[in-house]
């Protein structure tokens, strides 16, 4: 990126922003993403900054480094660092997260030995990169690239691969012809971008978050973005790229196979692209960008009569247990489970998950909903990836792979499985998930985008007044430090778990003399 920079007349600074490490911060990343997204605002603004080169590459940074570069409004170009290589073990191609995920799940069955997986474990990260699954980081990536705010090819490009060098010094180039023509961040991230990394989502089989983090990084430049815009766009449109964790390959393959450009291709072909006049930061339109956009492999993506799955548009549940929403995403869902009606196990927050899942005498039934609360934004202060419980041992063990899952927390987007998350409000903001009890009747029927608690409102109402569960929030709150002021501000994930404060686009102009 700097010798592209300085090759084309500018001068390179680098600015290093709060490093949100996916796998290691506690309790979450995603507690420091708005953190992070501050950092890069408050850099810009009072630095002699013309425009800035994003350098993301884990979930958070994607979203975190646009929110912040989006509030101050100057002229942006995101540069990914790229997936890592195909994973192997025991001569197949094995996919982060998502081998973990399964092979986890088969020792706690008895299946494989502890060895086996730790075996696995070693052969699946074999590079610098980020998860090679169709993950967050992929989905952002691609985000990224749907929205206009890379250059083509920037999502897949695999990141020991020389061509991901020859795009970051291409990037640096460009950035300073952006500054030349003032190609601000706002002329591309309009409302027809967004909707068209949507149906992007949809066709990719990408992640839940996905849908958080595009609601933040729109309330940042100033465009409203709903929930409902998942349903009126994304649904209907089929999943055609062939990857883990909705299918079977991973992202070395989709690179070869001709990237994000040739899904767009597809969709604009079908006419199923939305806006392909909508400005990218090369200055050309996105379809100019991708209509002769080679594609090398109709395995890994598929035309739209063969796909995936047919709708892989996000599912939007509402109902008396989500008021405000819910999300499922079907292309990772067992399509038998997408309606189902069952009894609810429930689990008060995730250490009485841990502590009674495996219980032999957990009264649960493979038709059963298991239910987990305080794990949005406030009750699990960062919202953490725990929506994808693992089965109960025993359901393992009778051979039942998927079961219905509900909660207000989020999962990974390397998972899989019939799996309702981003339950809004969340039971620790006072939310009807808080009423759930064991026993208690749900009703899903992600085709209708209806969740329902058969239980009516005076009752849910008798129960939420008998108990306060916004008590252990506020409780936490109370020690003070950046986790107050994140329980006391966050939004909930309807409204992109952004805190009310940061919402808008502040712009950049340089504030009073230091000196």
């Amino acid at each position: 990126v700097k010798k592209g920079v300085l090759e084309a007349g500018g001068y390179p600074v680098e600015f290093p922003v709060f490093s949100n490490g996916e796998s290691n911060l506690r309790p979450t990343a995603m507690f420091t993403r708005n953190l992070a997204s501050m950092d890069v605002e408050e850099a810009i603004r009072g630095n002699p900054l013309d425009a800035v080169v994003l350098l993301v590459g884990c979930d958070k940074t994607t979203p975190a480094l646009l929110m912040g570069a989006a509030s101050c409004d100057i002229p942006t170009i995101v540069v990914t660092g790229g997936p890592m290589l195909n994973g192997k073990h025991e001569g197949k191609d094995i996919g982060s997260g998502t081998v973990v995920w399964q092979l986890s799940e088969q020792v706690k069955a008895g299946k494989i030995s502890i060895h086996e997986f730790m075996a696995a474990e070693a052969g699946m990260s074999r590079s610098a990169g980020t998860c090679n699954t169709m993950g967050t980081a992929s989905t952002m990536a691609c985000m990224a690239e749907s929205l206009g705010t890379s250059l083509p090819h920037n999502a897949a490009i695999p990141a020991v691969d020389s061509r991901r060098y020859v795009l970051a010094h291409l990037s640096g180039n460009r950035i300073v012809e952006m500054v030349h023509e003032d190609l601000r961040l706002s002329k591309v991230l309009t409302k027809e971008a967004f909707e068209n990394a949507i149906r992007t989502n949809a066709a990719i089989g990408g992640s839940t978050n996905a849908v958080i983090h595009l609601k933040a990084i729109a309330g940042r430049i100033g465009v409203d973005l709903a929930l409902d815009d998942w349903t009126r766009i994304g649904r209907g449109t089929p999943t055609i790229v062939d990857l883990q964790p909705s299918g079977r390959f991973l992202m070395e393959e989709f690179y070869y196979a001709g990237g994000l450009p040739a899904v767009l291709r597809r969709l604009g072909e079908a006419d199923r692209l939305p806006h392909k006049d909508a400005l990218t930061v090369n200055g050309q339109t996105l379809w100019d960008n991708v209509k002769d956009a080679p594609l090398y492999n109709d395995e890994v993506i598929r035309p739209l009569d063969t796909p995936l799955r047919e709708d892989g548009g996000m599912c939007v549940l509402r109902g008396n247990l989500a008021p405000n929403g819910a999300v499922l995403k079907p292309s990772a869902a067992t399509p038998e489970l997408m309606t189902h009606r069952g009894r609810a196990v429930v689990f008060e927050d995730f250490d009485d998950y841990k502590a009674r899942i495996n219980d032999p005498a957990l009264d649960v039934t493979a038709d059963d909903i298991l239910v987990m609360k305080n794990c949005g934004p406030r009750g699990y202060h960062g919202m953490a990836e725990v929506g994808n419980m693992g089965l109960p041992a025993k359901i393992l063990e009778q051979g039942i792979t998927d079961m219905v899952r509900i909660s207000d927390a989020r999962m990974s987007g390397t998972a899989y499985g019939t799996v309702v998350l981003h339950v809004a409000p969340e039971a620790a903001a006072g939310g009807p998930l808080a009423a759930v009890r064991n026993g208690d009747w749900i009703e899903l029927d992600a085709y209708a985008g209806t969740l329902h608690l058969e239980v009516d409102d005076a009752e849910l109402e008798r129960r939420l007044a008998e108990t306060d569960p916004t008590a252990a929030s506020r409780t936490i709150a109370a020690s003070g430090g950046y986790r107050q002021l994140y329980i006391e501000h966050v939004l909930q994930a309807d409204e992109g778990c952004d805190f009310d404060f940061l919402v808008g686009c502040r712009g950049a102009e340089v504030p009073r003399h230091s000196h």
